[in-house]
């Protein structure tokens, strides 16, 4: 989900983006029952809110000491831990949240959606890109661990539990411990939702 230097993100105000991070979360979650609930009582926006302003943070090396206390006060307050040098797109959602990780060099698409427990982690010591890449709209069950440099494709879904240590095709459902495609294309109804929470 690396963008080519030619094609500037979309740059939203901050009120625009909050907007749109309130539809975000009052879409995915059928339990919210008003923004005031979201905004008080939705740590997974809390993370991304704190996140973006860590993530601003570490572009500038001379801050990057205190863009990482900032995240580990993210993850004292809402139990998620994001990397500062974490790339997130767009329409991000955690549902849930805690004991959610997002490692340094993880790239995550627009209107990707996690549920609790997710790991987006490493399998090397190096200094490079040693994080998942997840496409526009991959949805990544409670539990799973997606682990090393590799890329899960364009609305592909990964189960709960699921440990995935190789690429995912655009459109795939993997499950299981090591992590097998089970099939493609289907979207949403080709997995059985219970094995995404």
């Amino acid at each position: 989900m690396d963008r080519p230097p030619a094609v500037a993100p979309v740059r939203l105000g901050w009120r625009r983006r909050l907007a749109e991070d309130l539809r975000t979360a009052a879409s995915r979650d059928p339990a919210a029952r008003s923004r005031l609930e979201l905004v008080l009582a939705y740590p997974g926006l809390h993370a991304l809110w704190l996140h973006r302003v860590a993530h601003r943070m570490w572009a500038r090396p001379g801050l990057r000491l205190a863009a990482r206390l900032l995240s580990h006060v993210n993850r004292a307050l809402t139990g998620i831990e994001i990397h500062p040098g974490a790339v997130i797109g767009r329409r991000f959602f955690i549902d849930h949240g805690m004991g959610v990780v997002i490692g340094e060099t993880a790239v995550v698409g627009d209107d990707v959606m996690l549920y609790h427990g997710v790991t987006l982690g490493g399998r090397s010591s190096s200094r490079g890109k040693r994080h998942p890449t997840l496409e526009d709209g991959v949805t990544v069950g409670a539990g799973a661990r997606i682990l090393g440099n590799i890329t899960i494709g364009a609305g592909a879904q990964v189960g709960a539990n699921a440990v995935v240590v190789k690429d995912v095709p655009p459109g795939a459902v993997v499950v299981g411990i090591p992590g097998r495609v089970r099939g493609t294309g289907g979207g949403e109804d080709l997995v059985d939702p219970a094995l995404l929470i």
